[in-house]
């Protein structure tokens, strides 16, 4: 797949029109495919407006949501490629290759930088009499169906770790697909749901307020923002799962400008601003090359390709 990104972008040097010279010539879209406020958005609204600073033209945060953030791409995919529409991408995307209703492949898409890391904390309930990831399982496998997890998605971490938790564990859990992350936790605090995996911007503010217990992180070693919860490997379960975001565009989109807006990207993720908003939300800035990024989606899809295929995950 790397060799078919490095031919595409090896075109895109052979025919470099004018206008990828004088890039932006009219104002620059960032396209989000999840709501305002969320942990997608925030850092594309920071890298937006490190851009301004940087650029003559507008540059504006288009959010335009749902099916996973398949509206999103699937409207940069429609637009002149040239620069001008950009997606905040992020591993859902690269997993949505995997559905089979409107296929696309990975290289339909030009990888510019990753902008994010993140991993996820596995909470439950006060009510529930478990202290850590091991005991949960315990009680998981010992009530086959009778303990349920939340998710926001077929694509989504939340889903995709909760699957490989079971297997790595012997407990066959029930799913509750929500259409949010709010109602979720509602339903966790209220010990209608058992688990739940969630991003650290929404679980560990309830965690440490005392509202959901969190048993356990996906990361490979403890997170400064939660030092007091061990990572599952410490608990003996060989898990490690991050989600990640990235700046991508439709594939086409010539070399040149390809290489500007990785650069800009690259400077916007180092500024203090951009650092300081991220690293609050419990996640790591982090950029990249565009072939880095390349690298990361074929990662992505090889890591979960087998769970999705396994439980017959729908994507589409």
């Amino acid at each position: 797949m790397l060799k078919v990104f490095g031919v595409a972008l090896a075109a895109a040097l052979l025919t470099t029109p004018a206008a990828a010279q004088e890039w932006p010539t009219r104002p620059v879209r960032l396209l989000v495919g999840f709501p305002a406020g969320g942990p997608t958005d925030i850092p594309a609204r920071i890298i937006a407006d490190q851009l301004r600073a940087r650029l003559p033209q507008p540059v504006v945060i288009e959010n335009r949501t749902g099916a996973g953030g398949r509206i999103a791409l699937d409207h940069v995919m429609s637009q002149p490629r040239d620069g001008h529409t950009l997606l905040v991408c992020t591993y859902i995307d690269a997993l949505n290759t995997l559905g089979t209703a409107r296929p696309y492949p990975l290289s339909d898409l030009a990888p510019i930088s990753q902008i994010t890391r993140a991993y996820y904390a596995l909470v439950v309930p006060n009510s529930l009499p478990v202290r850590d990831a091991r005991e949960f399982a315990a009680l998981a496998a010992a009530r086959p169906e009778a303990v349920a997890f939340g998710h926001v998605g077929g694509a989504s971490m939340p889903n995709l770790v909760a699957r490989i938790f079971e297997g790595l564990v012997g407990a066959r859990m029930v799913e509750v697909p929500y259409r949010g992350t709010p109602p979720v936790l509602q339903d966790l605090i209220a010990g209608r749901l058992q688990l739940f995996v969630g991003p650290l911007v929404n679980t560990m503010p309830l965690a440490q307020a005392g509202q959901v217990r969190a048993i356990g992180m996906t990361s490979p070693e403890r997170l400064a923002v939660a030092p007091d919860v061990p990572t599952l490997r410490e608990q003996g379960i060989d898990l490690v799962a991050q989600g990640w975001l990235g700046i991508c565009g439709a594939n086409g989109i010539p070399a040149p400008v390809v290489a500007t807006v990785n650069r800009l990207v690259v400077e916007a993720v180092a500024s203090p601003e951009y650092r300081a908003a991220v690293e609050g939300t419990g996640a790591g800035a982090v950029s990249s090359s565009p072939a880095e990024l390349a690298r990361l989606m074929e990662e992505t899809v090889a890591q979960y390709r087998g769970v999705i295929r396994g439980f017959n995950i729908p994507l589409d």
